[in-house]
């Protein structure tokens, strides 16, 4: 899939959402799939809001409140997944794409690196303490490289 070309990964990405959601028993409204769209056109983590904004323009009859509720359900069924990154508004990605966060509380700057790298802390935190984590729900603070200097 690594070789696959960019408009035929979105096409794949958003068909596999879309069976998640009628696996699931879910219906498929026009505003779930807008919604859908759109997070999947994102090049980036989105917010409600910012998924409001971009489906509103050639959807007015949608509320704030409908993309609130459907991402809800969106995340109930395992399609997308919300985190934190700091402490703005949670954000929201393809539930297919799930990666650690981290933050440079200097600059700003967001990295995406493999769930792998906290494995281990999960694993630890689960031995000696029984705790089951998602650790990649909450975004790791710290310096980025640049800024650690």
């Amino acid at each position: 899939m690594d070789d696959a070309s960019p408009e035929l990964l979105h096409e794949t990405r958003l068909a596999s959402s879309i069976n998640k959601i009628r696996a699931s028993g879910g219906r498929l409204t026009r505003a779930r799939l807008a919604i859908l769209k759109s997070i999947v056109d994102a090049t980036d983590h989105v917010t409600a809001e910012t998924l409001f904004t971009m489906v509103s323009t050639n959807n007015p009859y949608l509320h704030i409140s409908t993309v609130y509720r459907t991402l809800e359900s969106l995340e109930d069924i395992g399609v997308v997944e919300h985190m934190h990154l700091g402490h703005g508004s949670a954000t929201y990605h393809l539930s297919d794409d799930v990666h650690q966060h981290l933050v440079c509380e200097n600059c700003g700057i967001t990295l995406e690196a493999p769930v792998a790298l906290t494995r281990e802390l999960e694993k630890g935190l689960e031995s000696t303490l029984g705790f089951h984590t998602r650790a990649h729900h909450f975004s790791i603070i710290g310096l980025c490289k640049n800024c650690y200097k």
